[in-house]
C-alpha cells in the first residue's frame, strides 16, 4: 500500500465502484422495482381467477390428485397464504420450484390445480441482487484499474531504473524510445537531460583543463623571475608558493583526466600492488606499515588505481604522523583499510572529504605539500572501477578509511 502503483489502483476503484453504487441506487430509486411480496399480489387474483374457471367450466383445467413436487417456497407460500387471507379467500396454496420451474398448486374440491407462475424476484430482494452486482463490478474495477495504475507509474519506473543504472561517469545510459505515449516522452526527457549534462560536464572540464595548461605559462615566467630575486630567503618563499601554484594545476589537469578518462580496466592482484606502493613510499621516509595482507582480484585500471592508493596512503602518513595498511579479501569484495594517527576531521566536516580543495583545519594544513585534490581524485578512481570510500574518524583517534573494491575470481597460474 506504500507503492504509488497501489494507491492509484485503490483510489480508481473505490472510484469507479461509487460512481456505479451511486448510479445504481438513484435508478432504483426512480424504478422502485417489486419486492417479492409486493408480487404476490397478482397471483392472489391469478387464484380466484381459476377457481371461477374450475366451477364454472371444470373441463377446462387439469385437476392433479397432489400438490407438486420440488422444493416448497416457505415464505412465499405464507407471504400469498396472508394475501389470500387478508382479500377474504384463504386457501392453503402452494408455491414450490422443480427443474428451477416455480409451480403454484392451488386446492379445489377434487385435488389440486397446478400451473407454472413467472419467476418471482430472488430471495433477499433487490439488496442481495445489488450486493452480487457490486461485487463483480468491484472485481472488475480493481483488474482495471491495477492495469492503468501500472500504464501510469510507467514513466516513473523509467526515471527509477535510469537513475540507477547511472554510471561511474555519473551520466544516464540512452534509453529507448519505445511502448506507450508517457513511456517515450519521458525517455525523450531523460535521453535529452543526458545530452545537455554530458555537454555541461564535458565544458567545464575543459574550462579546468584549459585553465590548468594557461596557468603553466604565468607560473613558468614567475619562478624565473623569483630565481633572480637577490635575497636568497625572498626568493625561497617565492619558489615554495610558486611550486605550490604549480601542483595545484597539475593535480586540476589530472583530475580532468580520470573524470574523462577511458583507459581499460585489467585483472591484477591488489594485495600486490597496494604491497608494492607501501615498499616505495617506505623508501621515501614515510612511516608505512603493511599490517595485514590477504590475496585478492579485481579489474580497474591499474595506473589510476595505483594514484588513488598513493594520494590515500600519503594523505594517512603526512597528516596523521604514520600510515597502517591491511588488505582483506571476502567472496564478493577486497576491502583496503588505511589507519593514522592523527587528530582526525571534525564530524561536521566529515562530509565534504571528497570536496576538491578540501581542507579539515587549514592553519594546522598549510605546511603540508598538497593541493586539496588527493581525496578527490581517489574517490573518482575507485568510483570509476564499481568501489567506494568510507571515511571516518577511529575509535579513539586518527581517520579510517576503507577503500572496497568488487572481487574478481582469482585464477591459479597456468589455468585457462
Amino acid at each position: 500500500m506504500n507503492t504509488l502503483r497501489a494507491k492509484l489502483a485503490v483510489l480508481l476503484t473505490v472510484v469507479i465502484v461509487s460512481v456505479v453504487s451511486v448510479s445504481t441506487g438513484v435508478l432504483i430509486y426512480l424504478f422502485d422495482p417489486p419486492d417479492e411480496r409486493q408480487a404476490v399480489g397478482p397471483l392472489t387474483e391469478q387464484i380466484e381467477l381459476m377457481e371461477q374457471v374450475v366451477r364454472v367450466t371444470p373441463t377446462l383445467v387439469a385437476i392433479q390428485q397432489k400438490p407438486a413436487g420440488g422444493e416448497i417456497e416457505v415464505d412465499l407460500t405464507d407471504w400469498l397464504r396472508d394475501a389470500l387471507k387478508a382479500r377474504g379467500a384463504p386457501r392453503n396454496v402452494v408455491v414450490s420450484r422443480k427443474d428451477d420451474l416455480p409451480l403454484l398448486s392451488i386446492p379445489v374440491d377434487n385435488g389440486w390445480i397446478i400451473t407454472q407462475i413467472p419467476d418471482l424476484p430472488p430471495q433477499g430482494g433487490v439488496f442481495k441482487l445489488l450486493l452480487i452486482w457490486l461485487a463483480l463490478i468491484a472485481l472488475g474495477a480493481l483488474a482495471l484499474s491495477l492495469f492503468l495504475a501500472n500504464r501510469m507509474v510507467k514513466p516513473l519506473v523509467l526515471l527509477e531504473r535510469a537513475i540507477e543504472s547511472v554510471g561511474p561517469d555519473a551520466l544516464l545510459p540512452e534509453l529507448a524510445i519505445t511502448g506507450p505515449a508517457e513511456v517515450r516522452v519521458a525517455a525523450k526527457a531523460l535521453n535529452s537531460l543526458s545530452s545537455r549534462l554530458k555537454v555541461a560536464m564535458e565544458s567545464r572540464m575543459r574550462l579546468v583543463a584549459a585553465a590548468g595548461h594557461d596557468l603553466r605559462t604565468p607560473i613558468t615566467r614567475m619562478r624565473l623571475r623569483a630565481e633572480f630575486v637577490e635575497d636568497d630567503d625572498d626568493s625561497a618563499m617565492w619558489l615554495k608558493d610558486i611550486d605550490e601554484l604549480d601542483r595545484i594545476a597539475d593535480s586540476a589537469i589530472l583530475l580532468v583526466r580520470e573524470e574523462s578518462g577511458k583507459s581499460a580496466p585489467e585483472s591484477l592482484r591488489l594485495d600486490t600492488l597496494v604491497s608494492e606502493i607501501v615498499n616505495e613510499l617506505r623508501t621515501l621516509s614515510y612511516d608505512v606499515t603493511l599490517t595485514r595482507s590477504t590475496a585478492g582480484v579485481v579489474r580497474a585500471n591499474r595506473t589510476g588505481l595505483n594514484r588513488a592508493f598513493r594520494n590515500l596512503i600519503i594523505n594517512a602518513a603526512t597528516h596523521g604522523n604514520r600510515a597502517r595498511v591491511a588488505v582483506e579479501s571476502a567472496p564478493s569484495e577486497v576491502i583496503v583499510v588505511i589507519a593514522d594517527d592523527g587528530p582526525g576531521i571534525p564530524p561536521d566536516l566529515i562530509g565534504q572529504v571528497f570536496e576538491p580543495f578540501f581542507r579539515a583545519n587549514r592553519a594546522r594544513t598549510k605546511h603540508f605539500d598538497g593541493a586539496g585534490l588527493g581525496l578527490t581524485i581517489a574517490n573518482e578512481i575507485v568510483q570509476r572501477a564499481g568501489g567506494s570510500i568510507r571515511i571516518e574518524n577511529g575509535p579513539l583517534r586518527g581517520l579510517l578509511q576503507t577503500v572496497k573494491l568488487p572481487a574478481e575470481e582469482m585464477r591459479l597460474a597456468g589455468s585457462p
